[in-house]
């Protein structure tokens, strides 16, 4: 279960194609999907772009320290 995940802006564009979760390293979009809709991270959802690509985004709270994309 992570806490902290931060997007890696790697992509063409900026977007995140891999994530680095604190103490475990690089993990692929396609990866963190599987693991955050199978519960393993439950402070974070998975959404879909209008190009039906899926990402990971930090659930809702007052605090800015622990979004993706700070």
């Amino acid at each position: 279960m992570a806490i902290n995940i931060r997007g890696n802006a790697d992509s063409k564009n900026g977007s995140n194609n891999s994530y680095t979760i604190c103490g475990r390293g690089i993990v692929t979009r396609a990866q963190l999907v599987k693991e955050t809709i199978n519960g393993q991270h439950p402070n974070h959802h998975v959404v879909t772009n209008k190009s039906g690509k899926k990402a990971i985004r930090a659930n809702p709270d007052k605090t800015k320290n622990n979004n993706i994309d700070k």
